[in-house]
């Protein structure tokens, strides 16, 4: 059996066939880039949906948001754990991903509550949308930790709501949340390209091996399109055009 992750969240150790994977230098590289970019991705968000609670208007979405960043913080304990097993400093793993997703983060600093929400909706699903693309090139082990990781923290259904009730208040809104989501999309995919280019080890993930399928050019830019029709379906959701 490889990794699972089981009714409460946990997951269960990598088995024989998982280990064999991780004995290629470069693969395992590309695994402990990959689990560093995730495990920085969570301890941020974690940051952000802190940072979040305090502009909610009521106690009960201060609580929401408290709750989504309290998971956010779990998959982050979760990945590094993973990192140690593997011998990697989770720090110094961690560490080439600072910059360019505090640059992210920089750039797309909501101005009020609602782009908050749907920065963590819109802006969060793409990046997740990304690693998952890049977890199907993955032992089973690994991707079953990057898909955990990568689950929803319950965030999706409450930020529709809210930011749908704030429409049918003020229906002006939607424009400028519009714009904004379209602003986190091009941002979201400047980031995710720039990573990719920047770490040899991913890109090779990415690239395949004497052993292991890879993405061409076609499948690339096949995997870009699915990441911005998974966006178009997320502002349609909110009420708002992509």
């Amino acid at each position: 059996m490889t990794k699972s992750t089981d009714q409460a969240g946990e997951v269960s150790p990598p088995d024989s066939s998982d280990s064999v994977a991780l004995q290629d230098p470069a693969y395992r590289r590309a695994v402990i880039d990959l689990l560093g970019a995730l495990a920085y991705g969570e301890l941020s968000a974690f940051e952000r949906l802190a940072e979040d609670a305090r502009l909610a208007p009521t106690l009960v979405d201060k609580a929401e948001v408290a709750a989504m960043a309290t998971a956010e913080f779990e998959h982050f304990v979760r990945l590094r754990d993973r990192l140690t097993e593997l011998g990697a400093d989770p720090v110094e793993a961690m560490a080439p991903f600072r910059t360019p997703i505090d640059a992210f983060h920089a750039h797309t600093a909501p101005a009020d509550w609602l782009e908050g929400l749907v920065k963590a909706h819109v802006g969060d699903g793409l990046a997740a949308d990304f690693y998952r693309e890049i977890a199907a090139y993955l032992d089973p082990g690994t991707r079953a930790l990057v898909l955990d990781a990568l689950a929803d923290t319950g965030h999706s259904a409450f930020a529709v709501d809210r930011v749908r009730k704030a429409i049918e208040a003020d229906p002006k809104m939607a424009g400028r949340l519009a714009l904004w989501g379209r602003r986190l999309m091009g941002e979201a995919l400047s980031q995710a390209q720039l990573v990719v280019a920047e770490r040899d080890a991913l890109g090779a993930l990415l690239a395949g091996g004497v052993d292991r399928q890879g993405m061409d050019l076609a499948a690339i830019g096949r995997m870009f399109a699915r990441i911005t029709e998974n966006h178009t379906e997320r502002m349609s959701a909110l009420g708002l055009q992509a």
